[in-house]
């Protein structure tokens, strides 16, 4: 269950997106603004610092804490790039790296598309263990969008940096990645409870018959599949996280694995439902759900896919000197303690 603070921060969030989040700012998104208004209102927070330690000028929080401010995000879409602030900071601090005051902060695995990368003030790129930060100024990019059209750019020469430091051994060598899938996870379990809640609604208020198709018994069996699997997705994100907190990313990937496995078939599942419930409506340019979607079929491919994530979660059980429920069990154990 999320915390207090935690529970406050995502308030905080959904208040401080409230008139800044609506279609329209996904639309400009998708057009190649930036959104200006959803970023200075999230910066607004202090919240790119979240996971930064206090001795650092953070706030100390671990993963679990943010865990619903990510889901929060992902409600609306992600507007902007708060997430990938918070992720940039995180590991520039974990390596020994100042983190800048002001701007656009966002990060990738070294040869990996940026997100939000032509926005950026700066960038932080990560290869294996080695973290070093950029002035987004001074790289030469390649325009790229994913399937929502969400920037995602590539590095056509990186240059110097302006510092670089490397991560501890908790981080592992594939903290980048690590790090993406977890706050994907946790997006797309955000994204997903908004699009049931926009399927539910429709459900209710669209009359066939004489009466809202939300009576009829096979869109309630769907509409109940799909609340399964969107609480699932949550439960995944926010137990990955735990995991996390308890015992670093590289000790915590096959909970981050199972999360993102989770989020991506009920992605898929929750997805095919919502569009068969709203029909034509779902994908008329001025209607949300269409951007929700979209992004969770974007998300699904950001910080390894299912299959990549199945394959670690395989290896990890196949090199477990224990029975299956005994090697869940005592992990999940450890990450309560």
């Amino acid at each position: 269950m999320a915390s207090d603070i935690a529970a406050e921060l995502a308030e905080q969030v959904a208040r401080a997106l409230a008139d800044v989040s609506d279609v329209a700012t996904l639309r400009a998104v998708e057009d190649g603004a930036f959104p200006r208004a959803a970023w200075d209102a999230l910066s607004g927070l202090g919240l790119a610092m979240a996971l930064v330690p206090e001795d650092a000028g953070g706030a100390g929080l671990g993963l679990a804490d943010i865990a619903p401010v990510i889901e929060a995000l992902g409600r609306v879409g992600a507007p902007a790039p708060l997430a990938e602030a918070i992720g940039a900071a995180a590991l520039l601090a974990a390596a020994g790296i100042a983190v800048p005051e002001d701007g656009v902060l966002t990060f990738a695995a070294a040869g990996a598309p940026v997100p939000w990368g032509r926005h950026a003030t700066h960038v932080v790129l990560v290869d294996g263990a080695h973290v070093s930060l950029h002035d987004a100024a001074a790289l030469r990019w390649t325009e790229g969008v994913n399937i929502a059209r969400e920037p995602r750019d590539t590095l056509a020469a990186s240059g110097a940096p302006l510092a670089q430091g490397t991560l501890p051994p908790a981080w592992g060598d594939d903290a980048a990645r690590a790090l993406a899938a977890l706050l994907r996870a946790g997006q797309m379990a955000g994204a997903l409870s908004a699009a049931l809640a926009l399927a539910v609604d429709h459900a209710n208020t669209r009359k066939q018959f004489g009466r809202p198709i939300g009576r009829f018994q096979a869109v309630q069996q769907q509409l109940a599949l799909f609340a399964a699997e969107s609480a699932a997705a949550s439960v995944g994100a926010a137990a990955a996280a735990r995991a996390a907190d308890a015992r670093g990313l590289a000790d915590a990937a096959f909970e981050i694995g199972c999360a993102k496995v989770t989020a991506g078939e009920a992605a898929a599942q929750g997805a095919a439902i919502a569009h068969q419930v709203l029909a034509a409506m779902g994908i008329t340019e001025e209607h949300a759900l269409h951007h929700l979607t979209r992004r969770l079929w974007a998300w699904r491919e950001e910080g390894g896919t299912e299959r990549f994530w199945s394959a670690r979660i395989g290896a990890a059980v196949q090199g477990a000197n224990a029975p299956l429920w005994t090697f869940i069990t005592a992990r999940d154990e450890e990450s309560a303690a």
